[in-house]
Order: structure tokens, then C-alpha cells, then sequence
């Protein structure tokens, strides 16, 4: 059985994504840092999945949670927070949780999980970037320049692990139906809807499925992907 280990997993994506690869077979292991009642109830809803807290956020706290799973196969880089702000008024604090939970969390978590998936010679980094990495945001700067920090990186860990049988890809989902957009009024919604070709926000479903297909034996010669789940905005 191989093992998944999901950043993040208690948010919209991160949930869907543990359902996805639970229903295919795999062991998946549920990292959360606030949200403990929804992580709990969906380790109930997925039998012999597991459960652990770390603020990622802290370096020592992202290694933990690396020695604490060494067999996973595959890790997806998942947790992140968002911050909508005039980029003049951004606070110090907000600065270092925005790029240490979005960016210096996954290079870190990703760095600590080589060390086991290395001498295996096999598995599997997925990270989850923004469609704002590639277009940017207004009044998302920091955002957008965490998310695009890791397309850059999945593109140069792809080419230094892939030797050694391990492959690095990369979703940028657009406008995603998760709480992290719900400050959007129906006029904004709207107005942005009109920029998506296909004429709908996504479901987390569907970056999960992406994620799924990346992680499998039918994506084996995919490697440094950015793979856009948008609706073609």
C-alpha cells in the first residue's frame, strides 16, 4: 500500500484530495495546523487514514513531520494561507507567515522527505501553486510571488531528482469553491466568472483529480509539469 501524505488537509483541496487517493487504495496521512474538528472528522471518514499537527510555518515542526512519515511515496505540498492587502500595508508577521507556510514550508518539507525517498530511488512531489503565480494578483502580491517561487522550484527539483527515479509536478488551480475564497461578494464572483471561459468557478474535486492522475502509474514520464486546473482563464 503506498502512502500519501497531504499538507493542508483539513482546507477545501486538501480534503478532497485525501477522499480521491483514500477511494484509490493508498494510505493517507492528514497534516492540519488550526482546523483540528474537520481533520478529525475526515480521519473518521477514511478508515486507517492518520492524523498529525504541525504549524509549517515553524522549521523544526516541518521536520517532524517528515521523520514522523519516511515511507511516504508521495507528498503533496498543499497548506497554505492567504493574505489580500495593499502590499504598502503589509505587516511584518503577516510577510513571514505568508512566505513560510506557502513556500519555505514546502521547500523544507520537500528537502526532509528527499533525504528518505533518495536512497529508495522512488516517489513522488506534487506542489499546489495559484493560477496567480503565473498572472498575479492585485493586493496579492506576496501571495502570487510565494506560489510562483513554487513552480520555480518544481521545475528545478524535477530536473536534480528525476535521475534518481523521483518526479516533481505542479498544479495551478484557478478559482477553486473553497472557503478561502468565500470574502468574494456575488458581484465580484460574477465579474470574474466572466473572464472563465469555461463560465464557472472549479471544485475541489477537480485539482484533486489532477493531483491523483500526477501521482499514478499513468503519469510515469511527467516531470517538471505545471499543470493548470483554471477553466482556462
Amino acid at each position: 500500500m503506498r502512502t500519501v501524505l497531504i499538507t493542508g488537509a483539513s482546507g477545501g483541496i486538501g480534503s478532497a484530495t485525501a477522499r480521491a487517493f483514500h477511494r484509490e487504495g493508498y494510505r493517507v496521512v492528514l497534516h492540519y495546523c488550526h482546523n483540528k474538528a474537520a481533520a478529525e472528522a475526515l480521519r473518521t471518514e477514511l478508515p486507517n487514514s492518520e492524523l498529525f499537527r504541525a504549524d509549517l510555518s515553524i522549521s523544526e515542526e516541518v521536520l517532524a513531520l517528515a521523520e514522523a512519515f519516511p515511507e511516504t511515496d508521495v507528498l503533496i505540498n498543499n497548506a497554505a494561507v492567504s493574505l489580500f492587502s495593499l502590499f504598502d500595508l503589509v505587516t511584518p508577521e503577516q510577510e513571514k507567515e505568508i512566505y513560510d507556510t506557502n513556500l519555505l514550508a514546502p521547500v523544507r518539507l520537500s528537502r526532509a522527505m528527499l533525504k528518505h525517498m533518495l536512497p529508495r530511488k522512488r516517489g513522488c512531489i506534487l506542489n499546489v501553486s495559484s493560477y496567480f503565480a503565473k498572472t498575479g494578483g492585485s493586493c496579492e502580491a506576496d501571495y502570487s510571488a510565494a506560489k510562483a517561487g513554487l513552480i520555480g522550484l518544481t521545475k528545478a527539483l524535477a530536473k536534480e531528482v528525476g535521475p534518481a527515479g523521483i518526479r516533481v509536478n505542479c498544479v495551478c488551480p484557478g478559482i477553486i469553491r473553497t472557503p478561502m475564497n468565500d470574502r468574494l461578494t456575488v458581484e465580484e464572483e460574477q465579474s470574474l466568472m466572466e473572464e472563465i471561459p469555461l463560465d464557472r468557478f472549479g471544485d475541489p474535486e477537480e485539482v484533486a483529480a489532477a493531483l491523483l492522475f500526477l501521482a499514478g502509474d499513468g503519469a510515469s514520464y511527467i516531470n517538471g509539469a505545471v499543470v493548470d486546473v483554471d477553466g482556462g482563464i
